[in-house]
């Protein structure tokens, strides 16, 4: 199975959409926040970056899930900055505290490639939403001298659904957390406004555009959906109508990785309900409820 970008896409295609995104970049409106920096002139958007695209780290990454790793590694690429303000992110050094390097679209498109010639299974992109229309204009680089690998657009499910239908056949595995049903919580912890209505909104498109996540014989994820969803303390993510959502309104054959390693980092001890780990039985019972709405691909599988 080919990539889609190269199934459904001629160079033109990939560049029209390049174009297209930078048209949303203008008066930056590429995410849900919509904050209307002139990024390109300098300014900083919500998530604290200009145009200039800021990279954390590149490698094959062995902790995703996986029909990511395989055998040689997903190929990670850490973008810097981010559109969330999660109060307890573990990556806080690299999303909030602006850790990382400034790289060029050539050496983005590099990076790609030298992935792939290390055997990777897949373009991982952590946190891309924020360089979207950067990562396009890239892709096209990269397909021009021989990329030939899936993408995965791994995000905080905080996605505008006008970008998303500009990566249709350019992403083949889309990768978003659903981090809360209750947008209290969404706002006190993670700065962002109205995100149950925005983050089911986006996962629907997503699906719509790649269908369930479909493995290989050889157990490496070609392409579809996979979802997120870390348990936290407290019942502060409201799990229990995610998982409503995902097998009602998705699919019960979602790939969706239950997470259990909630720790508290960042700002999270100055919050009373985030200021501990989460307890074996508050897992137990979201996953329990998961099983019984029918879901099973993800965390029952391994």
């Amino acid at each position: 199975m080919f990539p889609l970008y190269l199934e459904k896409l001629t160079p033109n295609d990939l560049k029209e959409r390049s174009e297209a995104l930078y048209e949303l970049f203008v008066e930056c409106r590429i995410c849900p926040n919509e904050c209307k920096a002139r990024r390109s002139e300098g300014a900083t958007g919500k998530c604290h970056s200009t145009d200039e695209v800021i990279i954390s780290s590149v490698g094959p990454h062995f902790g995703e899930e996986p029909p990511l790793v395989g055998s040689f590694g997903s190929g990670t690429i850490f973008f810097t900055n981010c559109n969330l303000s999660c109060k307890f992110c573990q990556n806080y050094d690299i999303s909030q505290l602006g850790r990382g390097e400034k790289v060029s679209i050539e050496d983005l498109a590099g990076a790609m490639l030298k992935l792939q010639q290390r055997g990777c299974h897949n373009i991982n992109f952590v946190t891309p939403t924020h360089f979207t229309a950067q990562i396009v204009e890239a892709l096209i680089i990269a397909v021009e001298k021989g990329l030939e690998i899936p993408i995965v657009y791994n995000c905080g499910g905080y996605e505008s659904v006008e970008t998303l239908k500009l990566l249709k056949d350019i992403i083949d595995i889309y990768m978003p957390d659903i981090k809360y049903s209750i947008d209290e919580n969404a706002i006190k912890y993670s700065g962002i406004k109205n995100y149950w209505e925005i983050v089911t909104n986006a996962v629907k498109e997503m699906h719509r555009q790649v269908g369930d996540l479909k493995i290989s014989k050889r157990g490496i994820a070609q392409r579809g959906l996979l979802i997120r969803h870390l348990v936290l303390p407290n019942d502060v993510a409201g799990s229990k109508k995610v998982f409503d959502f995902v097998a009602d309104e998705i699919s019960t054959d979602s790939y969706i990785n239950i997470m259990d390693q909630y720790r508290p980092a960042y700002n999270a001890y100055k919050y009373e309900k985030l200021n501990r780990r989460i307890t074996a039985s508050e897992y137990k019972e979201v996953v329990d409820y998961a099983s019984n709405k029918g879901l099973r691909r993800g965390f029952e599988e391994y």
